[in-house]
């Protein structure tokens, strides 16, 4: 039984490890200087890891989710987990997917080298607001408060858009 649960730590710490080495190679080692001309360009990609829903637990994503700043349009194609409280009929679509070429973003200096940024989209009828803050090398969280959706959290990076 020791043995068995000396196992199961070693690989949970396996995975940890994994995960940081595995963020430190998709390019989150940003250097201050680019993550503050990336924010205050509106010209970054930010690239969501982990997903957090109001209820449930978090979860790992395996497949490539982004939100995409490219100036003067943002393009998300996110997923979503959690309880909605009002379904549109016939839609086949149940994640965070919009284009906004019409959106308000509010960029300003948070704690100890991070950036906190607001962006509320005008054309995107479901979203009321996209939070972000990214630390200085680029690791990043988001939060999307939904009209008719639990709000939900994502961990990720950002990256130059390409």
């Amino acid at each position: 039984m020791e043995k068995l649960k000396a196992i199961i730590i070693l690989s949970v710490k396996g995975l940890v490890i994994l995960f940081f080495l595995s963020a430190k190679a998709h390019g989150q080692d940003l250097n201050k200087q680019q993550v503050q001309n990336a924010v205050q360009a509106k010209a970054f990609v930010f690239k969501a890891q982990t997903v957090m829903p109001m209820s449930g637990g978090s979860r790992q994503l395996t497949t490539e989710y982004d939100v995409k700043f490219l100036g003067d349009s943002i393009v998300s194609y996110l997923p979503y987990f959690g309880r909605a409280y009002n379904a549109s009929y016939g839609t086949q679509d149940g994640g965070i997917n919009f284009t906004s070429t019409k959106f308000e973003y509010k960029a300003k200096a948070g704690k100890k080298g991070a950036w906190d940024i607001a962006v509320k989209p005008k054309d995107a009828k479901e979203i009321q607001e996209m939070n972000f803050t990214i630390s200085e090398n680029g690791s990043a969280s988001l939060r999307v408060t939904s009209t008719n959706r639990q709000p939900i959290s994502f961990y990720g990076y950002i990256i130059k858009p390409k």
